[in-house]
């Protein structure tokens, strides 16, 4: 991945691939950071990072030879392998899930408050 060409390609499937996993609404790296941020892990975010900086220096004819190729190769892999894992249908149901566990646990908390008060007021 020493030219240019080959980063910007890689960086537009990277980009397709956050927006469709994570909902990233984003054009180029540098957008995308924020939300990167919120969403990857620590050590993905590293490599993430690592590509972000890169950009700038890949526009540039001169500065792209000064970029690390490996480091960017690496970077790329680790941030493709995470978000190739990621399976949107187990996310959603876990987020259902979620919302009813949350759910469940305010009804129940609700009943026992409405519970002691009753007891309280000497209705029970």
């Amino acid at each position: 991945m020493t030219e240019p060409q080959d980063f910007e390609t890689a960086s537009a499937g990277l980009l397709a691939l956050m927006r469709e996993k994570l909902g990233v609404r984003a054009h180029s790296l540098r957008e995308a950071r924020t939300p990167a941020k919120r969403l990857l892990p620590r050590r993905v975010f590293r490599s993430f990072e690592t590509l972000q900086k890169a950009e700038p220096f890949l526009a540039h004819p001169k500065l792209a030879r000064t970029v690390n190729s490996t480091e960017i190769a690496a970077a790329t892999r680790t941030l493709r392998n995470h978000l190739d894992a990621i399976d949107l249908a187990d996310r959603r149901k876990g987020w259902w899930l979620s919302l009813a566990g949350s759910l469940a646990f305010n009804l129940l908390l609700a009943s026992v408050v409405l519970l002691v008060f009753l007891f309280w007021r000497g209705i029970l």
